[in-house]
């Protein structure tokens, strides 16, 4: 990300144009291989009559056990470029790479959870999280002792015998998540998981999802547009701008671990907050 500013929320003074250009410094590149690279990735969408350039030279990678978010508004092109990480879609120009090697196609190796619900409603919310294990062959005791796990860490231990009709929007996109998880995959992508949840069931939700990457210390790749549950959830924030969608600037956002409500009022959280609002009103 050659381009695009790299902040840190600790160094940030907004006070004038010399203070953010002072803030903006090269984030350290680690010397171990990134779990995910994105390299020179255009994306194209041509018709007979006209042509649509949807993404342009996006360079980013991710770090191991990193919880990324992209942040961005409508049509930008992040879910597209999430889909693409999932090996649901392929780039026109350049390479995906998870730990090095090109990614053709979906794998186990990425786990991925939507916005709408997509347990099976078939199956009970027990049946969901071992249904991957079930497919690689996981033993029944074993694949039994890991939804109980999973059960236990999102809380829903007296529903394991439910059915999706059964649970409420936040207790399905905690099924999805454990279920996701319970595959064992290197990197967790989650495309606006929490956006058709109300407010209060939202931050229920973001605090548990940084629970459990912490606990579990999964690589997440995050997309949304809401800019408080972007600086709530993340260790880095890549901004991507529209016309064709493209990474505009990077943050480091260095607020504790453990983070919980309370965090939303801290001055480094609202210094960062209008700094982002500003960005993505120009």
């Amino acid at each position: 990300m050659s381009q695009a500013a790299r902040r840190s929320i600790q160094d940030m003074g907004f006070e004038d144009k010399a203070s953010i250009k002072e803030a903006a410094r090269p984030v350290q590149q680690s010397a171990t291989r990134a779990r995910i690279e994105i390299q020179g990735v255009h994306k194209r969408y041509v018709s007979r009559k006209s042509t649509f350039e949807a993404l342009r030279d996006i360079n980013l990678s991710l770090g191991s056990n990193e919880f990324l978010t992209i942040l961005g508004p409508s049509g930008c092109g992040k879910s597209t470029l999430l889909r693409m990480v999932a090996g649901l879609d392929e780039p026109t120009e350049g390479q995906l790479l998870i730990d090095g090697e090109e990614i053709h196609g979906p794998g186990a190796d990425r786990g991925m959870v939507f916005q709408g619900y997509t347990l099976f409603p078939w199956l009970t919310v027990r049946e969901n999280i071992e249904y991957g294990p079930k497919l690689q062959g996981m033993p029944t005791l074993e694949r039994r002792s890991l939804s109980n796990h999973w059960l236990s860490v999102i809380r829903l231990e007296q529903f394991a015998q439910a059915y999706p009709k059964q649970l409420s929007g936040g207790m399905k996109q905690r099924v999805a998540i454990a279920r996701a998880l319970a595959n064992r995959p290197k990197v967790l992508l989650m495309d606006e998981p929490f956006g058709a949840l109300d407010a209060q069931t939202k931050q229920e939700m973001q605090e548990m999802l940084l629970e459990v990457w912490e606990r579990e210390k999964t690589t997440v790749l995050f997309i949304t547009h809401d800019i408080d549950e972007a600086i709530f959830l993340s260790q880095r924030i890549v901004v991507m701008g529209t016309g064709p969608g493209h990474l505009a600037a990077e943050y480091e956002v260095k607020l504790p671990e453990g983070r919980t409500a309370d965090v939303r009022e801290h001055p480094d959280f609202l210094a960062l907050k209008r700094e982002l609002s500003h960005l993505l009103k120009h």
